[in-house]
C-alpha cells in the first residue's frame, strides 16, 4: 500500500493554490482535493451583503471542509489539498468576526463546531503557503474573471493578508513550505518547476513518484 501522505495548499484568493495543485497532480502521482467554492449556495448573496450572510457561508464552508477533510483521511497514498478547514476559520471567518459581520453568539457556535471538528481530523504532513502581495492577487482576481469577485473591497484583501501572514508565522502542526507565488512560474518556467519539486520532495522525501 502507499506511503500515505497529505499536502495542503494555503494563500489568499487568487494566490495561485489551484494551479499549484493541477501542477502537482500532474507531476506526481497524487489524489487532488478542491475547493467547493462553486458549491456553495450563499456565496453569491455573501459578496452583496456580508452581515447577512458571512455566518450562513462560513459554516457551509466549514460542514462541505469536514467532509472533505474526512475523504482526505480516508484516501491512501499521497493526496493535495486546495485549502484546509484551519484557513476557513482562521483567516476568513476570523476576518469576518473582525469586521462584524458575524455576531458574538453566532461566532461561538462557530467555534464549537470547530473546535469539534479538528479533533477528529489529522493535520496535512506539508503545508504549503503561496505568498503574494495584493497587487498580483487583485490582477489575478481580474484575469480569472469570476463575477461574484470582481468588487471585493481592497481593505478585506488585505485584511485576509495580514492574517494568513500571522497565521503562517504561528503554524505549528506540520513541516511548512513558503513559495513566493508571484515570482516563481511553476506551471510554464522548466527550472521554477524544478526548484519547486525540489523543495516538496526534500520535505517529503520517498513519498512522491514522478508521473
Amino acid at each position: 500500500m502507499s506511503q500515505k501522505r497529505t499536502i495542503a495548499i494555503a494563500g489568499n484568493i487568487g494566490a495561485g493554490k489551484t494551479s499549484l495543485v493541477e501542477f502537482l497532480t500532474s507531476t506526481y502521482n497524487i489524489t487532488p482535493f478542491y475547493e467547493p467554492n462553486d458549491e456553495n449556495p450563499y456565496l453569491a448573496d455573501f459578496y452583496k451583503d456580508m452581515k447577512r450572510w458571512a455566518f450562513h457561508s462560513q459554516l457551509y464552508f466549514l460542514s462541505n471542509k469536514f467532509r472533505i477533510h474526512q475523504k482526505v483521511d480516508s484516501t491512501s497514498g499521497v493526496v493535495v489539498q486546495d485549502r484546509t478547514i484551519f484557513e476557513d476559520v482562521e483567516i476568513f471567518a476570523t476576518a469576518l468576526y473582525q469586521m462584524r459581520k458575524i455576531s458574538k453568539r453566532d461566532w461561538q457556535t462557530y467555534q464549537d463546531f470547530y473546535q469539534s471538528i479538528i479533533a477528529s481530523i489529522k493535520p496535512p504532513d506539508l503545508m504549503i503557503y503561496l505568498k503574494c502581495p495584493i497587487r498580483t492577487v487583485r490582477k489575478r482576481i481580474k484575469i480569472r474573471g469570476r463575477k461574484m469577485e470582481q468588487d471585493i473591497p481592497l481593505s478585506y484583501l488585505k485584511r485576509l493578508d495580514r492574517l494568513y501572514e500571522s497565521w503562517i508565522d504561528n503554524y505549528t502542526m506540520s513541516k511548512v513550505l513558503v513559495i513566493e507565488s508571484d515570482k516563481l512560474d511553476y506551471m510554464c518556467d522548466f527550472i521554477d518547476r524544478l526548484d519547486v519539486m525540489k523543495q516538496i520532495e526534500l520535505l517529503l522525501p520517498k513519498s512522491l513518484k514522478r508521473s
